[in-house]
């Protein structure tokens, strides 16, 4: 049953737990004693905890017996669910009745489902969720709505009319943070999602990491939402409104129409039923894409974790737009791995000239493409740009040779190794990674490119303008992609979908503090992307354990039962065993155990 495994996946979840439900029987406090005696002693779960039990816990875990039942066994295992409390706040124009019907409407849509993984088969986990929603009001409504007045007020007129004023982020961010931070502490631990209905301002606004304007140069993405780094989340449905998205064609527009729920207040007058069931879809939508995400790739549990960022460039290195120590400080500051694990930089550089198998990857996955112009007349146009596959390949197959000209030692001691290479080319036209891409995530390792060329024009647009990519910045892009590789955070804008049976595509949380897409400057996580971190090797472990057993108890089942192939003793250890499972992944169950597991 592979119980190394086992004992450690439920001893996270002891280890990641702060109290146990109170149940009042003396079996079950004995067990939550031991349990959380044995996390301090052991906190790796190296050792088999069973054999340490006393001897009366072992009795009590004896007197209930199984199902003869196999196939009930294995349905208790993928009943498994995480209940996921998330209180809705009400904030500024909304009748007394609005928390109940936001409420009622929460609970007679779907909000049970699976985990899904994007880069795995099967694309679910044996793990399913559950929301639970509470809703009320908040007298917030004027002090926030005053705040951004007054930075109204104070602010010049845009460059043209119909331009949106740039309001901070922070000039909101900080009330409802201190507003989060009281609320949290006196009720259960949840997710928390403000509704902001102010009323419209004397100038049309949305946010921004600044309050700096947009240029003719630069572009900047003008948001309605925000992640804060605590478990809350704010949407501002007076400001606006915003579109953002893929240009020309694509999946996974934000219109500024009042069809999409973020502009809600933009269109015709409607009744507040009606508003709410809007605002109930946005909430909805928030919970699958935001609170339970699919994983990127499952991802296992490592006592040690190495990054190597290995730096191939030509003769003189630009390291403009490429700070290590940044990089290092954002992963390390956002305490994506737990605390029994250690997380390790190392940073190598090496030269074309050293490394002919770095200069013959670049070479091999180079491709052309044409694409046409329209100037005095339809001007066709031929582009590069390098194939990620094919670079993957050559880099997987020469592992050796990069490790002999980069000087990089082995590391057999990590559990984890993920190597970031970064190839900085001394050439003037712009060369992208599959046409799009500055970085790009693999489950061995991430790749980065960038040429002397500083920016491009995206395929991306954003309220009615391109949005620029600065080609030489590649700290941002790399800091997601080992999101996705080392941790399997996937970004914000993609999500499985077992009705189209494939990846979808939505950008409607993909402005304010994210590290992922176009439509964000920042490089911050949110904790979006750390609790995912923390979830999704925990939900990986949870994952394996159950599929394991279940595979046993098939196996058992195809010949004869656990009663025929088990002699008494082992019978009596295999009931024990089992219960021991089944109480603590009860107790996994439990409605708030999940927001401490993150």
């Amino acid at each position: 049953m592979r119980s190394k495994t086992l004992i450690y996946v439920l001893f996270l979840v002891t280890l990641a737990s702060h109290a146990a439900p109170r149940t009042g029987e003396a079996a079950t406090l004995g067990l939550d004693a031991f349990l959380a005696g044995e996390a301090r002693r052991d906190p790796s779960a190296s050792n088999d905890s069973f054999t340490s039990l006393p001897a009366a816990l072992k009795k009590t875990l004896a007197a209930s017996h199984l199902s003869a039942d196999h196939a009930t066994l294995v349905s208790q295992l993928l009943s498994l669910q995480i209940s996921v409390p998330v209180y809705v706040k009400l904030v500024g124009d909304f009748s007394s009745a609005a928390p109940g019907i936001i409420r009622s409407f929460a609970s007679a849509a779907l909000t049970s489902d699976r985990f899904h993984v994007i880069g795995a088969t099967p694309h679910h986990l044996a793990i399913g969720h559950a929301l639970h929603v509470d809703s009320s009001l908040s007298p917030l409504g004027s002090q926030i709505w005053n705040a951004i007045r007054s930075h109204l007020e104070a602010s010049p007129s845009p460059l043209y009319r119909s331009a949106l004023l740039s309001v901070p982020y922070s000039t909101v961010d900080h009330i409802v943070q201190q507003d989060f931070q009281r609320e949290n502490t006196n009720s259960a631990p949840g997710f928390y999602i403000y509704l902001l209905n102010l009323g419209s301002q004397s100038k049309p606004y949305a946010y921004s990491v600044d309050s700096k304007d947009a240029s003719l140069a630069f572009t900047k993405c003008l948001g309605t939402l925000w992640t804060g780094k605590d478990r809350y989340l704010w949407i501002d449905l007076a400001a606006g409104p915003v579109e953002y998205g893929p240009a020309i064609s694509g999946e996974g527009v934000i219109p500024r129409g009042e069809f999409h729920p973020l502009s809600s207040l933009h269109g015709r007058p409607r009744s507040e039923k009606v508003l709410l069931s809007d605002l109930t879809s946005m909430v909805l939508s928030a919970y699958r894409a935001l609170l339970v995400p699919s994983l990127r790739i499952p991802v296992l549990y490592e006592n040690s974790l190495l990054i190597q960022f290995i730096h191939v460039h030509g003769s003189d290195p630009d390291t403009t737009g490429l700070d290590w120590t940044f990089i290092k400080q954002t992963l390390k500051e956002s305490e994506l791995a737990y605390k029994e694990q250690s997380l390790v930089f190392k940073s190598y550089n090496v030269k074309f000239s050293e490394c002919p198998i770095c200069s013959y990857a670049i070479a091999r996955s180079t491709n052309s493409y044409t694409s046409r112009f329209l100037f005095e007349n339809y001007t066709l146009i031929v582009s590069e740009y390098l194939d990620s596959k094919r670079m993957h390949q050559i880099l997987s197959d020469s592992v050796e040779e990069v490790r002999r000209a980069a000087a990089i030692p082995e590391e057999e001691e990590y559990g984890k190794v993920l190597p970031v290479y970064v190839f900085d080319l001394e050439y003037d036209k712009l060369l992208l990674l599959d046409r799009y891409h500055q970085a790009i995530a693999f489950r061995n390792m991430v790749i980065a490119v960038r040429t002397r060329s500083s920016q491009t024009v995206s395929d991306y647009s954003c309220n009615g303008r391109h949005v620029i990519t600065q080609t030489r910045h590649l700290d941002r892009p790399i800091i997601g992609s080992v999101l996705q590789s080392m941790w399997g955070v996937s970004p914000t804008h993609l999500s499985w979908s077992p009705q189209h049976n494939s990846t979808l595509v939505d950008y409607t949380w993909s402005v304010g503090q994210t590290p992922f897409g176009p439509f964000s400057e920042t490089s911050s996580l949110s904790f979006i992307q750390r609790d995912a971190a923390r979830r999704n090797v925990l939900l990986t472990s949870l994952n394996y354990t159950i599929t394991s057993v279940i595979d046993v108890l098939q196996s058992m089942a195809a010949h004869g039962g656990d009663r025929k192939l088990l002699k008494e003793r082992k019978h009596v250890e295999f009931v024990q065993r089992w219960n021991l499972l089944k109480y603590k992944l009860e107790k996994r169950n439990y409605r708030n155990r999940w927001h401490y597991c993150l």
